[in-house]
């Protein structure tokens, strides 16, 4: 294996294990979504903010490593953030 396609390999793997991470919190996005009917936790939101958090220090860090290239990190947060304030709109619409 060249250099080269270890860098890809390393590159990928990397952004696979983001992408699993931003998809856990994806998940937490989507029940709290589906529960809007429920009353409104601020330890549930604390854990959102929290995880979104550690995942943009993920993603600071292999960007800064050389691991991935900035746009797909920021790609990454970017749909998150979008959702997060979704949820949080319809959080605000429901009180």
């Amino acid at each position: 294996m060249s250099s080269s396609d270890l860098l890809l390999d390393m590159n990928q793997k990397a952004l696979n294990l983001l992408q699993e991470d931003a998809d856990k919190i994806e998940k937490l996005i989507e029940v709290q979504m589906e529960n809007l009917t429920t009353r409104q936790c601020p330890l549930y939101e604390e854990v959102l903010d929290t995880q979104m958090y550690g995942l943009s220090r993920e993603i600071d860090f292999a960007i800064r490593a050389g691991l991935i290239a900035e746009q797909p990190g920021k790609q990454i947060l970017n749909k998150l953030e979008r959702n997060l304030a979704q949820l949080y709109e319809a959080l605000n619409n429901k009180k």
